[in-house]
């Protein structure tokens, strides 16, 4: 059984890579650049730094520190110095490369997939993948960068929304992207 499953789920992101580095190819971006571009199209701001890139893809800084360099020099990202600590630099996404994001993300091939699905398997499907990645994480040891909106520091407040952890006010858009702090 495991392998069974094993066995879709490498072939579906494979076929899903393939389709993505073709889309890749229009702009001369290599499968490690459109990883990163993607990461950066989904975190949030306590995680859009090269040391979080680094540890979202599990590579060295320098293929990491590399590979933004292209996108910037591409112009699908600019680097932002932190407005409180002028050691942070934020990577964010330009307008060309949200654009680039919104046409290749998710494959086409794969939402037309999914639009096969009804509506109560879609949810069935992304409920058991999520407890999927979760178990996967743990087992790993990997770092969770899970969505905000699920993290134990998120907090609802008289103000909106809080991060018990950074004791910020959080939009509704910033709970539903990625947090290297998050935890279950």
């Amino acid at each position: 059984m495991n392998i069974d499953l094993f066995n879709y789920l490498e072939r579906i992101a494979n076929l899903m890579r393939q389709e993505i580095r073709l889309d890749g190819q229009s702009l001369g971006l290599q499968p490690v650049q459109q990883e990163a571009l993607h990461y950066l199209s989904i975190c949030n701001r306590y995680s859009d730094t090269t040391l979080a890139v680094t540890e979202f893809l599990g590579l060295t800084k320098g293929t990491v520190s590399q590979s933004l360099k292209v996108l910037q020099n591409k112009g699908l990202i600019s680097k932002v110095k932190d407005k409180t600590d002028k050691r942070i630099t934020h990577l964010h996404l330009t307008s060309v490369g949200r654009t680039f994001i919104d046409k290749t993300y998710p494959p086409a091939k794969f939402s037309t997939a999914v639009a096969g699905l009804s509506v109560a398997d879609q949810e069935a499907t992304k409920e058991l993948l999520q407890t999927v990645l979760r178990n996967y994480q743990q087992a790993a040891g990997r770092v969770a960068f899970g969505v905000c909106k699920h993290c134990k520091f998120n907090q609802p407040s008289s103000g909106g929304i809080l991060c018990g952890l950074t004791k910020e006010t959080l939009s509704t858009y910033d709970t539903t992207l990625i947090c290297r702090e998050f935890l279950d």
